[in-house]
């Protein structure tokens, strides 16, 4: 009851004309930063903050924050109506959204988008407020080994996606060479940089995604004359009520994968390190482990889209609870909004609960309001955005390489980014052709840096041994569990032969 006081609390000291109407603004902001690809959420808050210094506190952090809650919505946009995603964590809503659009389920699956990111946000918000302090905790508790583990399970998840499980190890093996680009994690010494210095940053995934997606994703409906495809969509693409009203009805006869995609996606938000992207690539897999048709993931199951948005917009509610708990951000965008913190003369930690609750709460409070409002505001305005479909694709495809590159571009400033998003392009739309899943790629080389630096701490840890995995008692069992899920192809494989020879048998 003591929380639900204090969150009261906090809602009285939101509640001022001038403080709703920041967080208005930071929502609005947010959506329309989020539909650009390769800007997101992370850019908006980074830019702006330094121009809070002149708000008082509270409004500054809800407008920040509510940049963040407005790209989480936002991003699903442009991945669902043009198969580019308009954050990283909008990867994974793409490989079932895009599809559905494609069929002329544009409206089902935005609203369903919409409607699933609104109740993984809720849930993850309702953990925080009574669950704060012993998930910060327990999160603490992770180390190297433990993380490693944790991302191994992410890897697993996607061994049999798309196609066989061969593919997907050459595309994972793929995704964690291009991950090693730049300068090594432990020693800092160059390597596959090739005496060029613009490679020793390494390859930013966004760009890459953009070109595999984005740019892929365009020469493929060219190649495929899409645009007969898009006047097809467009005629079935009637969104109103019904798409609304179906959206829901979607999240409520699934409600069990959403609520457990939540808890994961909240779990995996306050690992530091972790954040959105990875929760929704896990989410994504989990799902498609658990379904009873896993063969229709990749071709408009709304599974698809429902898991993967639960998970990404809890993890981001979650990613914010050790940065106010313990000062651990647990995402780029914590860390940005820890910074804001420090500069508004507040220290992140356990003592800021006592010290500063009306700023701690009327927060909290704010994560309740700003996903209402970004909600409100999203099916609102998804009739205008789905007026987007009615454009002659002779006109929106160079848009969308055009949108493409300028997104790729303002990642880091650089111009090699543009050739990557260019040349991987190029290289989406050949494994495209040849039945190559692109989605454990894109895990492998965001997750690889992370997994690497895990590895190898681990490693010095244990004076190279391997056996810390197993010998820990939180890194252990969800070890077991990853090599499970990597063995579980062969187990397929061995019963499918095993069923072949008992029929073959049963038939002679």
């Amino acid at each position: 009851m003591e929380a639900f006081d204090l969150l009261m609390t906090g809602f009285d000291t939101l509640l001022t004309p001038t403080r709703i109407g920041f967080m208005m603004l930071g929502i609005i902001l947010g959506l329309l930063v989020g539909v650009l690809p390769g800007v997101g959420g992370t850019t908006g808050v980074a830019i702006l903050l330094p121009v809070t210094v002149f708000f008082e506190p509270v409004s500054a952090l809800v407008m920040l924050a509510g940049i963040y809650w407005g790209s989480m919505y936002g991003g699903l946009i442009t991945s669902i109506l043009f198969g580019v995603p308009g954050n990283p964590w909008s990867v994974a809503v793409m490989f079932d959204g895009r599809p559905l659009a494609k069929q002329g389920k544009a409206g089902l699956a935005m609203s369903t988008g919409f409607w699933v990111s609104f109740f993984g946000a809720i849930i993850a918000s309702v953990l925080f407020t009574f669950f704060a302090v012993p998930f910060a905790e327990m999160a603490l508790r992770f180390g190297p080994p433990e993380m490693f583990a944790v991302l191994m399970i992410a890897f697993g998840t996607f061994i049999g996606m798309g196609g066989s499980p061969g593919k997907a190890l050459i595309m994972i093996a793929a995704g964690f060479l291009l991950s090693t680009v730049g300068l090594d994690v432990v020693t800092g010494q160059p390597r596959l940089t090739f005496g060029t210095i613009e490679l020793m940053r390494g390859f930013h995934f966004v760009p890459i995604t953009i070109g595999l997606f984005g740019i892929g994703e365009v020469l493929a409906n060219a190649a495929e004359r899409y645009k007969v495809q898009i006047e097809d969509v467009t005629r079935a693409a009637k969104l109103g009520m019904h798409d609304i009203t179906a959206g829901a009805r979607a999240v409520f006869s699934n409600i069990g994968l959403a609520s457990s995609s939540a808890v994961l996606g909240f779990i995996t938000g306050i690992l530091p390190g972790a954040g959105a992207t990875p929760a929704s690539f896990m989410a994504y897999g989990f799902a498609q482990k658990i379904s009873k048709h896993p063969e229709k993931f990749g071709k408009g199951a709304i599974e698809g889209v429902i898991a993967p948005e639960a998970a990404n917009n809890a993890a981001g509610t979650g990613a914010i609870l050790p940065m106010l708990v313990l000062g651990i951000p647990g995402s780029p965008t914590a860390a940005i909004l820890m910074a804001g913190v420090f500069m508004w003369g507040f220290i992140p930690g356990p003592r800021l609960f006592t010290e500063q609750p009306e700023f701690v709460w009327s927060f909290i409070a704010s994560l309740y309001l700003a996903n209402i409002a970004a909600l409100l505001i999203c099916l609102t305005a998804t009739p205008l955005l789905a007026m987007m479909l009615r454009t002659p694709y002779a006109i929106m495809a160079p848009l969308i390489v055009v949108l493409s590159l300028i997104g790729a571009y303002a990642i880091q400033n650089a111009f090699l980014d543009v050739w990557l998003a260019v040349i991987f392009g190029v290289i989406g739309f050949i494994l495209r052709r040849m039945d190559y899943p692109l989605a454990p790629l894109i895990v492998a080389l965001v997750l690889g840096f992370s997994t690497e630096e895990a590895l190898r701490q681990s490693l010095i840890m244990s004076d190279g041994s391997m056996a810390i995995f197993f010998q820990r008692p939180l890194s252990a069992p969800i070890m077991v569990v990853a090599l499970l899920l990597f063995m579980l192809p062969l187990f397929r494989m061995f019963l499918r032969r095993y069923r072949r020879r008992q029929q073959a048998s049963t038939g002679e």
